[in-house]
């Protein structure tokens, strides 16, 4: 039975990489598209950082409320409704653009609300990957899950830029529509649940909302990773806003240099999410995820003054790389300290703090450059500022994440062990 049971585990799981995988290719093909139209349709640094606040607004405005409304619902049942919803959502641009209606403000719109679907479908995601796998293979599943979805995002922008070629950049999003659908289909054929837990007692949701707040306010790591992802993320956000304009205006891209820069990012992430289980379990998780911002920061320095595209893309693709190594040590870390019950409000919570500052460090590096006029020095003094900021908080609880780890594990070991002397 036990055997069984771990086959079907894996077979969900395979169900659920690919739908997943599907999604992600679509959605790299509108990573590239969007910022490219919007550049294109405004020639604006300006307009660049509103795009990317529009589309981070909503998580510092419904994040917290719909994070913990994730937990009182069926996960499963959520993400393959959220996924139908954005394939109608993200077909509107090449709708509107049919239509000859489409403008600048529409973009942001449609990013706006495909945001707040987003938010619900990866708290349920974030909560789904520890149904499906066991908690020891945490940290490897999540790199697989990571480079697998990269792996996609170094085809997508690929395909796309020789799409361009042949069809418009509003068009490319009817295939993104496409891939949600795929997804939504991918879920629907999972037979194992999301939700491991479900509380007997129906509180009001805000209750809900403060018992996650208080739960990651009051655990020095993850309000330490909070903070800290809040400060580099109000830094970091106009490095990848601006891109684009870095791209034509310092290195003198093409479209299909740009979709190549694109991939070189991908790449990076594949690279290092295959090399973030070996990592992690060589070296503690302090060592490599602030290590990882440390060094991304002063990449960030080396690409503001390099003047060769090709550096430029190795530059770019290394950084990006280092970016999703944190990230990946981060969410395994939750997923491996928060009770299963709320890790979909304490995910978007964490969201919440670590992406509130986007916004505004979208739309003041926006203006900062267009102020400038000086991207080279934007770009540096940006670097700098990621470098300080991990080295910093690795004198708080953050240097010393792994003995949190170690109190987790022996919690949970005590709980197991507790359990027949109760039965």
């Amino acid at each position: 039975m036990e055997a069984t049971h771990a086959g079907k585990l894996r077979s969900d799981f395979w169900k659920y990489w690919t739908g997943q995988t599907i999604s992600n290719l679509g959605s790299s093909i509108t990573l590239f598209a969007l910022p490219l139209l919007v550049y294109k349709l405004t020639g604006s640094s300006i307009n660049l950082g509103i795009s990317t606040a529009a589309n981070f607004l909503p998580y510092l405005l419904f994040g917290l409320l719909l994070g913990a409304w994730t937990d009182r619902v069926d996960r499963k049942r959520m993400m393959i409704f959220t996924d139908g919803a954005r394939a109608v959502v993200i077909a509107l641009i090449p709708i509107l653009a049919l239509s000859g209606s489409l403008n600048v403000w529409w973009i942001y719109a449609v990013g706006f609300v495909h945001s707040i679907l987003t938010i619900c479908f990866e708290s349920g995601q974030f909560a789904a990957i520890p149904s499906l796998v066991n908690q020891d293979d945490l940290v490897t599943a999540n790199g697989r899950i990571q480079a697998s979805y990269s792996g996609a995002s170094i085809l997508g922008p690929l395909l796309a830029g020789a799409l361009v070629t042949i069809m418009s950049l509003q068009m490319l999003m009817f295939l993104d529509a496409a891939s949600f659908l795929l997804s939504a289909l991918s879920l629907s054929l999972i037979a194992t649940g999301f939700n491991q837990q479900q509380s007997q007692e129906r509180k009001h949701i805000w209750h809900d909302v403060s018992e996650g707040l208080r739960y990651v306010l009051g655990h020095p790591v993850l309000r330490n990773i909070s903070i800290m992802m809040a400060l580099v993320n109000f830094t970091a956000v106009t490095v990848a806003a601006q891109i684009v304009l870095f791209a034509q205006e310092r290195l003198h891209a093409t479209d299909t240099q740009i979709s190549i820069l694109y991939a070189a990012g991908s790449i990076g992430v594949v690279v290092l999410s295959l090399a973030a289980g070996p990592l992690r379990k060589r070296w503690s998780f302090s060592t490599v995820a602030l290590t990882a911002l440390m060094i991304e920061g002063l990449l960030t320095v080396a690409l503001a003054f390099t003047q060769w595209y090709w550096l430029g893309v190795l530059l770019w693709g290394i950084a990006s790389g280092l970016g999703i190594l944190f990230n990946i040590n981060t969410s395994s870390l939750r997923q491996a300290i928060v009770p299963n019950h709320m890790l979909g409000r304490v995910m978007s919570i964490a969201s919440v703090l670590a992406w509130s500052a986007i916004p505004v460090g979208s739309l003041l590096g926006g203006y900062a450059v267009g102020w400038t006029q000086n991207i080279v020095l934007v770009y540096a003094v940006i670097g700098i500022v990621m470098f300080l900021i991990p080295l910093c908080f690795s004198f708080t609880a953050l240097g010393r994440a792994n003995d949190y780890i170690q109190q987790a594990t022996e919690q949970e070991r005590t709980t197991d062990a507790a359990a027949p002397d109760k039965a």
